[in-house]
């Protein structure tokens, strides 16, 4: 039987763009596709502390978590063993454009990170279980 995990993925806009992080193409998954900053959450964390840390890992920004946009969940294996990963996407509010140098983790196989505007963001070769998120946000209006 598959444990279950939880993960997030930031939503991360400067106003005008969103930040999207690239897969490098060591990674076993999804190389070389781009994805929203976030991953699993860490036992000891909260919800916001836990979308938090992922994005000022992998960016070196830091953000403040909003409204959840979309949910999902998807299976892999782990380290040897079956995991259920239940997921969603948040807005997050950039509270400084100025970023840090990224604390990125082994695992994680980030290679580069982009601003791109919402006219850009469908024509990205993107990991499909971000593919609804990407059609809410371009069709969000607010």
């Amino acid at each position: 039987m598959a444990r279950i995990e939880f993960a997030q993925k930031a939503v991360v806009t400067n106003g005008e763009n969103y930040l999207l992080v690239r897969k490098s193409f060591a990674d076993p998954y999804n190389a070389g596709k781009w994805e929203f900053p976030g991953g699993r959450m860490k036992a000891e964390e909260d919800l916001d502390r836990h979308v938090r840390r992922e994005v000022l890992e992998e960016t070196g920004l830091l953000v403040e978590p909003g409204r959840i946009i979309d949910m999902w969940s998807w299976e892999m294996l782990w380290k040897g063993q079956p995991v259920r990963v239940v997921a969603v996407s948040r807005f997050c509010h950039l509270l400084d454009a100025t970023p840090g140098a990224p604390q990125r983790e082994e695992d994680d196989y980030i290679d580069a990170q982009a601003w791109y505007s919402k006219n850009e963001l469908l024509g990205l070769d993107v990991i499909e279980s971000q593919r609804t998120t990407l059609k809410l946000i371009t069709e969000d209006r607010s």
